[in-house]
């Protein structure tokens, strides 16, 4: 189950990638948030089997928290709250990238997305060096 969020994840940043340049950017800035979900939700599923291996299955409460779509709940769930914060602190870059990011929801497709937009959470997300997509892949 990690390695298909891990692969979703990809796939629909590639895809968020496709509609922007094809001028879609609404189904654009949608898609680039659900790559950023589905890998804090592969993080997630990570934890999970290391805990299932050690101590059991996760209790009810920490499955049914996982069934949001909000970022900033999902990185608590994640346990990366932390991280996100010593990252945050020390890389502007990061920093600026993960406000872009953090307000999107499931939501957002029913909003209008400007082209800059879609571009600004791609770049967010994608960017190599700074990028919050770079930030999560070392704990999946």
């Amino acid at each position: 189950m990690g390695a298909d969020l891990r692969t979703l994840a990809a796939l629909r940043l590639d895809e968020a990638k496709s509609l922007v340049a094809n001028g879609f950017s609404s189904g654009a800035y949608y898609l680039c948030g659900y790559s950023v979900e589905c890998g804090l939700k592969a993080v997630i599923v990570k934890s999970w089997q290391l805990m299932f291996a050690s101590y059991g299955l996760p209790g009810k409460n920490e499955v049914i928290d996982t069934y949001v779509h909000n970022l900033t709940k999902l990185v608590n769930v994640a346990n990366l709250s932390t991280a996100l914060t010593t990252e945050a602190t020390a890389n502007p870059n990061f920093r600026d990238y993960w406000e872009v990011v953090k307000d999107w929801n499931e939501s957002s497709r029913y909003e209008v997305w400007t082209p800059q937009e879609a571009q600004d959470i791609i770049l967010a997300v994608d960017d190599p060096d700074d990028g919050v997509m770079r930030w999560l892949r070392p704990h999946w």
